[in-house]
């Protein structure tokens, strides 16, 4: 088990480094100068100034001088300045970061609630008119655009009903945007869950079990939900890493001032230190999500131990 942990921790570490290259190489693919854009709108700059912020910042040499720059900066634990405000990018996203991963942890429950629920009984009443339903329901619910479903949420329990603030930053701001989130991802959970479980009821060792009299409740549980959530696992470290992803419209939506909002404003402005902090950062947590799957994956499967 320990030299399969540590596999995994070079193939992160492995990903994390591939990352902090990308991001230095594609931000530079981007058309626009950010000084230039800095200055779009100022009078009086001249182009002389222009050149010399851009010499202060290491914009005008060559890209792998500026990655070994980077590189060298990230081992001492900095991130660089911001262009605009020459605020410190580290600083800047460890502020946003925790309202980022609560939103994204919620929509995560959001998500396995209701869909492990209504996969497990969809498998369970298979045939039925309930499964039928519960898979309808989650058709449409795959289907759904997240700033759409986003804005009906807002339109009904803001504007008409009343009961949730439009924006916010605590408890009651966060409920809409996880909603929005997990609601379209409990959808393929669930789907998921419904064809894992089913595969599960048809194995000869729940036959045995049931066939020694145990429990119907006790075999569904312990026997039979344990070996159903292998593929479940699986799918939760890329619908982690979707809401992730997901969680930069909703946080423009629901004005949520997480990363993905600050990572918009970065993009917008052309702050090559912030977009890049913001890559390496979402990288690190794709990686370390990505462990933690494997390590639980492994668990409920011992014969990957071996592997």
């Amino acid at each position: 088990m320990l030299s399969f942990i540590l596999r995994r921790c070079l193939a992160a570490l492995l990903t994390v480094w591939i990352a902090s290259i990308a991001a230095v190489l594609l931000i530079h693919l981007v058309p626009g100068d950010p000084i230039r854009t800095m200055f779009a709108q100022s009078q009086g700059v001249t182009p002389a100034q222009i050149e010399e912020i851009r010499h202060n910042f290491g914009l005008d040499l060559p890209i792998y001088h500026q990655y070994f720059n980077y590189l060298v900066k990230l081992f001492h634990g900095d991130m660089g300045l911001t262009i605009r405000g020459q605020q410190p990018v580290l600083k800047l996203i460890l502020i946003c970061l925790p309202l980022t991963l609560a939103l994204t942890s919620a929509a995560m429950l959001v998500a396995l609630v209701f869909g492990m629920s209504c996969g497990f009984i969809a498998a369970y009443k298979r045939g039925s008119w309930l499964d039928s339903g519960l898979m309808v329901s989650a058709i449409l619910g795959v289907s759904l655009p997240h700033f759409w479903l986003g804005l009906m949420l807002i339109l009904l329990f803001s504007v008409k009903w009343g009961l949730l603030p439009v924006a916010g930053t605590g408890f009651q701001g966060l409920i809409l945007p996880a909603l929005t989130l997990g609601i379209t991802n409990a959808a393929i959970i669930a789907r998921l869950t419904r064809s894992s479980m089913i595969e599960i009821f048809n194995q000869d060792f729940i036959r045995t079990a049931r066939a020694k009299g145990l429990p119907r409740t006790l075999v569904l549980y312990r026997h039979a939900l344990r070996a159903g959530l292998i593929p479940v696992v699986t799918m939760m470290g890329m619908q982690f890493t979707y809401l992730m992803g997901g969680a930069v419209i909703i946080e423009n939506v629901f004005s949520w001032n997480g990363i993905g909002r600050l990572a918009v404003q970065a993009i917008f402005q052309r702050d090559y230190p912030l977009i890049q902090g913001f890559i390496l950062v979402f990288a690190i947590i794709v990686a370390l999500v990505s462990l933690l799957l494997d390590i639980l994956y492994a668990w409920l499967d011992p014969r990957i131990k071996v592997q």
